[in-house]
């Protein structure tokens, strides 16, 4: 991965890190919203809603658009999917590094757990 992947790796799982920007992902993924009708959705203020919202935008997970004087917000589904790419690629790493510990593992049978000492 280059650099540049890494910060927008970041920027993506930061976003996804908090349980309320997780929330406004599957709300604005299923449909358009305002975002003052998001924040009526949260025990929160106004501001802090705008803040998560400001997040997820900066990730680009979600884009805004003016509507006279309301503010929509919608999911970014290809942003979704970057990040569920990236979650497989470490999953596979992750899968190929467990399958090496086993290899190894069966090449020396004093670690085998069914032996008996």
């Amino acid at each position: 991965m280059t650099d540049a992947d890494e910060d927008r790796a970041d920027a993506l799982f930061h976003a996804l890190a908090d349980r309320t920007r997780r929330d406004i992902m599957r709300r604005v993924l299923a449909g358009e919203h305002s975002v003052s009708a998001l924040a009526a959705k949260y025990d929160m203020s106004f501001a802090a809603v705008q803040k998560h919202v400001a997040v997820l935008e900066r990730a680009g997970l979600l884009t805004k658009r003016r509507n006279g004087r309301e503010q929509l917000a919608s999911g970014d589904v290809a942003a979704v999917r970057s990040v569920r790419s990236m979650l497989t690629e470490l999953e596979q790493l992750w899968r190929g590094r467990i399958a090496r510990i086993d290899e190894l593992l069966a090449l020396d049978p004093t670690t085998r757990p069914d032996q008996e000492d």
